[in-house]
């Protein structure tokens, strides 16, 4: 597994970036349930971010349920990950229909899941 190119330009913190890819990626079903993630090490190396930053994005993921940490086997997305991304969906459609029903548009809701975000 290849880690993607961050943005330098992008005024989004590196970790958040590296957070959203993976993420993204295992939601695209990109990288599959149990698929094994580099270390730590080896991505801020490969990026040429620092560890801790590595390292948030990975706490992130494990904290959302995208990926499971099992000691020195490694990082793997995890096999309910799938099931986290029908979930989210599901919460956005919920989000949507009740946005619609309170009347707002589609910048204000936008606006809302920002500020909230």
């Amino acid at each position: 597994m290849q880690v993607h190119p961050l943005d330098a330009e992008d005024p989004t913190p590196p970790f958040e970036q590296l957070r959203a890819q993976l993420a993204g990626r295992v939601a695209s079903g990109d990288l599959p349930a149990g698929t094994r993630l580099p270390t730590v090490r080896a991505v801020a190396a490969e990026l040429g971010l620092a560890v801790n930053t590595v390292a948030k994005a990975y706490r992130a993921l494990e904290a959302d349920g995208v990926v499971v940490t099992e000691g020195r086997r490694g990082t793997f997305v995890a096999s309910d990950a799938a099931a986290g991304s029908a979930a989210a969906e599901a919460a956005a459609t919920a989000y949507v229909a009740a946005a619609r029903r309170a009347g707002l548009t589609l910048p204000e809701a936008v606006r809302l899941v920002e500020r909230g975000w």
